[in-house]
């Protein structure tokens, strides 16, 4: 009896042991295989190309074309803060807040030929040249930055909005140029009732009409190859922050929306073809109100009260559809908002600790998840959760009140592209861009060409080396746990190949099974992969099988892995 019992037992866990092994050899039968799947059929849009952008303004022609023969740019920025007072005809710009408010100009070997050869010029020359979009700022606030004169115009002493010797002693000064304040007393009271001369030219939106009507000289109307893009200003919201030399009072609903009008219909009477981007309100918050000092003090309540207590965008857009319904014709093209996740140590940082490591890779989630409470300060005054949502908030403000709008983020950044972590980050949201049909994306900042977070655009842009690219039309495709293994999935038009990113968040190697779906696809999937193991690389994979019309298959732990999978259309 006990050496039958004994039998028995030895042999179930024999059998429980060949059944193990087969198991975790193969990982569809592993209790924590995650199960990946895509739906050719389903979900079906373009991947617009202008989702791959960078602000370049800044980048200097050698920094800008390594990285643009690293990750081929569609769109290049002209914006920020300096923008917003740049003069085209005398090429200086003004740095406003960002640095002591003062008249700077652009680096130019030969301003004798001005208007010509500007630095605004060139930077549309370079764009032009290599076959990148141009997304030129235009100023709205104004007043734009008058040229030094005297013996020596590129040197300091700069004009400046609060200088020393008109204004008194400040908290701080220029360390090359003492005569320059940043406009803050020693009693850390502002200064108020400066002249705006001191450093400006008032403008009307006629300056800008001429401004276009140069552009369309020198490179021809947008549709015929000139400049794409123009944006309504840069961060409106905070001028009386970054330009209060200039602009210290109150921008109002009304105001932000009758100098959009206003100068969009100057940059339409020189190029009726172009692209116009607004109203490029700076964050979360001025998205309910069109400015403040404090959030939100008495006059931005009062505000929004005396209009219906409508959140800025929702009312703009409102409005705006109700004039181009008057007038026939569009003011903007693409609602343009910046936006930069509000964690705790994510955007514009460094990597972090681990905790801020895993932080930066969920809070990519605020693109598009509702249910993902945001962990920062934000709350959303409109139904009182903390989910953020943007581009669903976005397409849902357009759907309902100015249908046919497209979606754009010029501004954006999640920090630490200088790792694996950011670089993680940057691959998922490039993803989130696709799946979600934004219309155009500039990340602030962008990373150098040998950096990691530049590899995780050549993963969709170059993954060869020789310009293959992702596809270009999204489909569906779905992950049992997108926070760890995160998949975006596409087909390319000139070949309907399928090319799935999978992206592993994770610390360790993660199984999963791809299921094709009604894919008809080969007997092999090409592999290339990106991760710690080798940061200066992608690295081109042994192929995987196809069986069954699916993949089965472990992914490093951080890794941006893409699979090229030929096929035909859906059967």
């Amino acid at each position: 009896m006990f050496a039958k019992t004994h039998i028995q037992q030895i042999r179930k866990m024999f059998i429980l042991c060949i059944l193990l092994c087969i198991s975790s050899s193969n990982p569809a039968l592993a209790a924590d295989v995650l199960r990946l799947s895509i739906n050719p059929r389903a979900a079906r849009h373009n991947i617009s190309p202008f989702i791959y952008g960078i602000n370049g303004y800044g980048l200097d022609d050698r920094q800008f074309a390594a990285l643009n023969q690293a990750i081929k740019l569609s769109v290049s920025r002209w914006g920020g803060n300096t923008t917003t007072r740049y003069n085209w005809e005398n090429d200086f710009y003004n740095t406003g807040r960002d640095y002591y408010y003062e008249n700077i100009p652009s680096a130019n070997s030969d301003r004798s030929q001005l208007p010509n050869n500007s630095a605004s010029d060139r930077f549309v020359q370079r764009n032009h040249n290599a076959g990148i979009q141009s997304l030129i700022t235009v100023p709205l606030i104004g007043w734009v930055a008058k040229a030094k004169t005297g013996a020596n115009p590129l040197d300091h002493p700069f004009n400046c909005g609060f200088k020393v010797s008109i204004y008194g002693q400040q908290q701080s000064t220029d360390p090359y140029d003492p005569d320059c304040g940043n406009g803050i007393r020693s009693d850390n009271s502002p200064i108020i009732g400066n002249n705006p001369t001191d450093t400006s030219i008032a403008i009307q939106p006629d300056f800008v009409r001429r401004w276009v009507a140069h552009l369309v000289g020198k490179f021809g109307k947008s549709s015929a190859g000139g400049v794409r893009f123009y944006g309504l200003d840069n961060e409106p919201g905070i001028w009386r922050e970054t330009h209060r030399d200039v602009f210290p009072g109150y921008l109002s609903y009304q105001e932000l929306l009758q100098r959009n009008i206003d100068y969009a219909v100057a940059i339409r009477q020189s190029d009726p073809s172009a692209k116009i981007l607004g109203p490029v309100q700076d964050g979360w918050t001025r998205y309910f109100y069109s400015s403040y000092i404090n959030y939100p003090d008495a006059t931005a309540e009062a505000d929004r009260n005396d209009h219906d207590g409508k959140a800025f965008v929702a009312w703009y857009l409102e409005q705006l559809y109700a004039h181009d319904q008057r007038t026939g014709q569009r003011t903007i093209d693409y609602f343009d908002l910046h936006y930069y996740p509000q964690a705790k140590g994510v955007s514009l940082s460094p990597v972090g600790n681990r905790a801020t490591q895993a932080l930066r890779l969920r809070s990519t989630r605020s693109l598009w998840d509702a249910s993902y409470v945001d962990e920062s300060w934000i709350k959303d005054t409109e139904n009182g959760n903390t989910a953020v949502q943007l581009i669903p908030r976005m397409r849902n403000w357009v759907n309902q009140h100015y249908p046919g709008l497209k979606l754009a983020i010029s501004e954006y950044n999640w920090g630490a592209l200088d790792t694996m972590n950011g670089a993680l980050a940057q691959a998922d949201v490039l993803g989130i861009f696709g799946r979600e049909n934004l219309g155009l994306a500039t990340l602030w900042e962008p990373p150098t060409a040998d950096q990691p977070g530049a590899f995780a655009f050549r993963m969709y842009r170059n993954y060869d080396g020789k310009g293959s690219k992702f596809g270009d039309t999204s489909i569906f495709a779905s992950s049992t746990n997108q926070g760890q293994l995160a998949i975006y999935a596409a087909q390319r038009s000139q070949d309907s190949v399928l090319t799935l990113m999978i992206i592993n968040k994770s610390n360790t190697g993660l199984s999963a099974e791809i299921n094709l779906g009604s894919f008809k696809a080969g007997k092999n999937a090409q592999y290339y992969r990106y991760s710690p193991a080798n940061l200066r690389s992608i690295v081109k994979q042994a192929n995987l099988s196809i069986s069954n019309s699916a993949i089965n298959s472990k992914f490093a732990a951080q890794s941006i892995n893409l699979l090229i999978i030929p096929g035909s259309t859906a059967r």
